[in-house]
Order: structure tokens, then sequence, then C-alpha cells
């Protein structure tokens, strides 16, 4: 992972459990918060593959939660101190709805990471191949209805890049 992701990735694994917060108590927070933060780190590593990627996203800035807040109705946005939420800046949609697809679909984590160049599915085990109790703690952050609308946003964009389109053979 490239050091210029972290803030990203740290600020999309909270939007994540936010959202779609463990069910349970501190075990499955921090079960749901290891779930999310390997689907968050995942799709990072596939939207800005190269260590210049991720230092133009860090330059530029990844947009913030506005659209995502407004979308899964958080009731965050424009609430509270902005110091209080200067980290929704940090939040990057594509990120976490490429995440959300991944925390969604296990077919579709085991291809990502079969994608990385330095991803091995030990590393990813909780994202890839969740036991029960993984899943118990993370029933929201893995329902697939849920997550349907900020999966929605830029699905078809990871799945394009994931399995492009085969050319015609004539």
């Amino acid at each position: 992972m490239h050091a210029d992701l972290s803030p990203l990735i740290a600020a999309t694994t909270t939007w994540l459990t936010r959202a779609y917060p463990a069910v349970g108590g501190a075990m499955a927070t921090a079960l749901c918060e290891a779930q999310a933060r390997q689907a968050v780190t995942v799709a990072a590593m596939l939207r800005y593959p190269t260590p210049m990627d991720a230092s133009l996203a860090a330059m530029a800035g990844p947009g913030g939660s506005g659209r995502l807040d407004e979308l899964g109705e958080t009731g965050h946005a424009g609430s509270g101190a902005p110091q209080e939420h200067a980290w929704r800046s940090w939040v990057d949609e594509v990120v976490a709805s490429w995440a959300a697809c991944l925390l969604g679909s296990p077919e579709l984590a085991a291809d990502a990471v079969a994608g990385l160049a330095e991803g091995t599915p030990g590393v990813y085990r909780r994202l890839v191949s969740p036991d029960d109790s993984d899943r118990r703690a993370a029933a929201l952050l893995r329902h697939p209805d849920l997550l349907a609308p900020v999966a929605g946003l830029h699905g078809d964009l990871l799945r394009t890049r994931l399995r492009p389109a085969l050319p015609d053979v004539a």
C-alpha cells in the first residue's frame, strides 16, 4: 500500500463503519472495522495502482463524503463544527463505492484481491472469506440491499476494471 493513501483509507473506512455500524459489542466493532479496512484498502489499491496515482490523489484530495452522506442519509452532511468532521474531506467516493461492491460480493472481492500485484488472499481473508463471526459483526456492512445505493455509484467502473470486455472475434 502506498503511504499517501493512508488518510484516504482511514477516512473512507470510518465513513463505511459509521454508515453501516457493527452489530454487537466491542469485538464486533473491531471485526467490522477490519473488514471495512480490507475492502477499502483493496479498492484504493485498484483505484490508485501506482505511487504517482496515490501522490496525485493526496495532492488533489479525494473529494469528500458529501454525496455519500446525502445518499446514505447518515445525517452528517453539513452538521456539526468543521473540526469535528474534517476527516470527511478525505473520504473517496469511488473507493467507498468499490469497497461496498467488494463487501457485498465475495466473488468480486476474490477477483479484486487476485488482481492485486501484491495481493495474497490470506492478507485479505476477512474480506474474501469471512467466517460466521465476521458475517454477524458486519451484517449491515455486508448486506447487498443496504450497500446497493453506494455500490451503484461506481460499481460498473470496478467491474470493468476487474473483468474487461473481451474483444469481438470475427
